[in-house]
């Protein structure tokens, strides 16, 4: 794996940018593989499965499974012990003792002046690729040896989030409405790309488990846009338009390590949290670095694209950037050979 530096200041910031938007140009260190058990046939499937790869950690009725249903639940995958260690630099991060490049830290500024900087506030770190600790998470050779079984032997790290779900209300801020993961990448193909989602603490209907609709990988990707209801809504927060809420729902009980692996087109989302606590997890959006871009333009993705392409010039002042480039800065290999993406 990549070994991150300590960087900080404008300079470094450059570097890190130049580092991932021109990974060919000889910015980037040289980058080896994490070896995993998993042994996966990147050939395409004519047979029986098509979401997945042949593999020796799958057993035929997990195949099915996913293959159905688009999601697979994995009991106590991470440790506690990596749990904690998450814990405690997402703690490090809300006190801004850490600086985090690239990264977007959403906050609810309206309890800053009653908690000050602390997790009570944060809501999500988003993009924590430059966090060596964090990243940690996406090389666990236990997750990677799942991820393989979907996206092949080639294997980067495309989107990384730790969720803090902050006690909600009837105003709903943290409700995240039935989406598609896909709705936000620029790369396909989609049966290559999957999510690894674990919980950091127990995940339930009381403090807003992940909900999904089983089966919802084989449709198409669908407009998604804001909800439409009172209350503030989180950015970047975007739902299917007029969806059903009537579907049949699966909600996701899951305990401290269980982890679940889900398709980028599983219609899913997560309801508030009614607790005085917090429901915390972390997230890595895996895909296939054999992968490719695509131009979103004309597209039901192209206002996500100007959306995003407005958020990185406020945030950096930086020249407009397609999503693909936003994307291919976002990326790290994790394993095996840097291709595509």
């Amino acid at each position: 794996m990549e070994q991150l530096g300590k960087r900080s200041g404008p300079a470094a910031r450059l570097d890190t940018i130049l580092r991932h938007l021109s990974p060919r140009l000889g910015t980037a260190p040289a980058l080896t593989s994490i070896p995993t058990s998993a042994q996966v046939s990147a050939a395409p499937q004519p047979g029986r499965f098509r979401y997945t790869l042949d593999n020796n950690v799958l057993t035929p009725e997990q195949r099915q499974f996913y293959e159905d249903n688009g999601y697979l639940l994995v009991k106590k995958l991470v440790s506690d012990e990596d749990i904690e260690r998450f814990r405690k630099e997402f703690i490090r991060i809300c006190k801004k003792e850490v600086s985090l490049p690239g990264a977007m830290i959403m906050k609810n500024e309206a309890l800053k002046s009653e908690y000050g900087q602390s997790e009570n506030i944060v809501n999500k770190v988003q993009d924590f690729q430059e966090d060596e600790e964090l990243f940690r998470y996406c090389t666990l050779p236990q997750v990677l040896k799942y991820v393989e079984c979907f996206t092949g032997p080639n294997i980067m790290a495309m989107h990384t989030m730790l969720i803090n779900k902050l006690p909600d209300s009837d105003k709903q801020t943290f409700l995240h409405p039935m989406h598609q993961d896909l709705h936000y990448f620029p790369f396909r193909p989609a049966d290559r790309i999957v999510c690894s989602w674990t919980a950091m603490e127990r995940a339930d209907e009381t403090n807003g488990c992940l909900v999904v609709q089983p089966g919802t990988h084989k449709e198409p990707l669908k407009p998604h846009a804001y909800p439409q209801r009172e209350g503030k809504t989180n950015k970047l927060f975007h739902g299917i338009i007029d969806y059903d809420e009537n579907g049949p729902k699966v909600h996701l009980v899951m305990e401290k390590g269980d982890t679940v692996f889900f398709h980028p087109l599983l219609i899913h989302g997560s309801g508030i949290n009614r607790t005085s606590g917090f429901r915390k997890s972390i997230s890595c959006h895996f895909a296939s670095s054999e992968g490719y871009y695509i131009d979103v333009k004309n597209t039901i993705q192209e206002d996500l694209e100007k959306e995003l392409q407005e958020m990185v010039q406020k945030k950096y002042s930086l020249p407009s950037m397609k999503l693909r480039d936003i994307w291919n800065f976002r990326a790290r290999l994790v394993q095996g050979e840097r291709i595509n993406l």
